[in-house]
């Protein structure tokens, strides 16, 4: 296992859809220990493959340390609930900010787990928000893109400011 380093916004790679995983191998493995890795030394409670510039369609949640990672390959939304809720959102590859992000409430997803099988699940609260947020990022909607043009700029230009400062 390994940390990897982590693009940041606004790297082109974050805007990029990700290709499917056709293959279920010690490589697949291997990316998905190293997405843990990077996510806890991040820190972050989701990750996806594009934040390390691979274009899979991988992504690892941690909601807690207790439950352990969850990995979901070539996940997909397939039935979001039309009640919404507002949560607070950020991303490893833009630390420090966050914004609050209205979404579906619940969730069902389809994904395969690591050896290729095929589940669907529900989810809502915290993991609904952290699967359709890093789906989104899978699918190339990088999660400022959620947000209003006023929010979007405000945080893009808290994130730059934030950036200079760390370089001066």
């Amino acid at each position: 296992m390994a940390i990897r380093p982590i693009i940041k916004f606004p790297n082109p790679l974050l805007n990029m859809a990700t290709n499917a995983v056709n293959q279920f191998d010690e490589d697949l493995q291997r990316l998905a220990d190293d997405l843990v890795e990077t996510m806890r030394a991040a820190p972050g409670i989701g990750i996806t493959a594009a934040h390390i510039g691979i274009l899979k369609r991988v992504t690892v949640i941690e909601l807690d340390r207790e439950s352990g990672p969850r990995v979901f390959v070539n996940p997909e939304i397939v039935w979001r609930s039309g009640q919404t809720a507002r949560h607070s959102e950020g991303s490893v590859s833009m630390p420090g900010v966050s914004e609050d992000v209205e979404r579906p409430a619940c969730v069902r997803v389809r994904y395969q787990t690591l050896l290729g099988e095929t589940r669907e699940e529900e989810a809502s609260g915290l993991m609904a928000v952290c699967l359709q947020h890093e789906i989104d990022q899978l699918d190339g909607l990088f999660w400022t893109r959620r947000l209003s043009r006023l929010k979007r700029e405000r945080a893009v230009k808290r994130f730059e400011k934030m950036r200079a400062a760390a370089v001066d």
